[in-house]
């Protein structure tokens, strides 16, 4: 017979504990974003820019970005257009963009949502190799600026704004916050609800799901025969169904690895079983957002090369990253 009711008092609690932080982290980020705090963040961009041989404009895009992904590409879309950015550099500004599209995330998702789902020091560790791989590929973009633009290469010379349009600023696009004080406040306190009550439906019906079926069945020996797979890069066997999970849906896969019993991964383990989880993801992704969204921006030719080079850094520097993990020194 299934065990079921023993399950659900440590499930409510953990369920009401995971909520109000989320609540309380959502609304707390809010409050961070409509202040502002975003864009003093990226101000930094100049000292990326530069050195990468980019005009300054390109550092409202970046601006942009940490605040809306799509904003931001659409800036460099436009000044590529313009004849502001040569493809050449248009492809550096998009990979040196990496690092301050995570940094919005960190703020509206992976503090308020996924680490109080993994804990702390999986959180964090988690939220660690990610901020890692998003520097390192922006790194990477300002030394290949470095190294293949000079000056005069980062503009088309000579090129006229399409249709004599002007560049937009960050007060062009994304969200618009209210101008005082009680009002962004209370705009923070209801996404924060929002938000809650988008997710709390869906985390608790996958806690009571993972906390029957962990209560009654053998998680590892249910998936020993995929063993083989994940062996492969050093798993357990019982990363292959995380793995699946999260390939699906981020959320849901740190759900998922949080409900399983204690011991079943290292925290290093668990941070590898989700950066490969992210591999996965990241090529069903491709299909189903990037190619429409590139695409759309830039065109199929060009949109194609942003794919490639995106996805080639990010592959790359994963494999990387769960390599430390696993064989790095402790």
């Amino acid at each position: 017979m299934l065990e079921v009711w023993s399950v659900l008092p440590s499930v409510a609690w953990r369920i009401g504990k995971v909520a109000a932080f989320i609540a309380l982290g959502v609304t707390l980020a809010n409050v961070l974003v409509a202040f502002g705090l975003v864009e003093r963040v990226a101000r930094l961009s100049k000292y990326l820019t530069r050195p990468a041989n980019l005009p300054d404009e390109v550092g409202t895009a970046i601006v942009t970005t940490a605040a809306s992904t799509t904003a931001g590409y659409g800036m460099l879309a436009e000044f590529r257009e313009s004849g502001r950015l040569s493809d050449r550099a248009t492809l550096v500004a998009v990979t040196i963009n990496t690092f301050f599209g995570f940094v919005q995330h960190i703020f509206t998702f992976y503090a308020p949502v996924l680490i109080p789902i993994l804990g702390l020091e999986v959180g964090l560790l988690y939220v660690g190799s990610r901020a890692a791989i998003a520097l390192a590929i922006t790194l990477t973009g300002v030394l290949a600026g470095a190294l293949l633009l000079s000056g005069a290469d980062g503009t088309v010379a000579g090129a006229v704004e399409a249709d004599g349009g002007t560049a937009s600023t960050p007060e062009d696009v994304g969200t618009e916050y209210p101008d005082r004080v009680a009002g962004k406040l209370r705009y923070a306190v209801e996404e924060g609800y929002a938000k809650t009550r988008k997710i709390l439906p869906r985390l608790a019906a996958i806690y009571v799901v993972v906390a029957v079926v962990t209560a009654n069945v053998d998680v590892t020996q249910v998936t020993g025969a995929a063993e083989p797979l994940a062996a492969v890069v050093g798993l357990p066997g019982a990363a292959v169904p995380v793995i699946a999970v999260f390939a699906l849906d981020t959320t849901n896969g740190a759900l998922f690895l949080a409900s399983l019993p204690s011991g079943t991964f290292t925290p290093e383990a668990a941070v590898a079983t989700m950066l490969v989880g992210g591999i996965v993801s990241f090529a069903v992704s491709t299909f189903k957002r990037s190619i429409p969204f590139q695409y759309g921006i830039w065109g199929a030719e060009f949109g194609s090369k942003v794919i490639v080079v995106n996805t080639v850094l990010k592959v790359g520097f994963i494999a990387l990253a769960v390599g430390l993990l696993l064989y790095g020194p402790v």
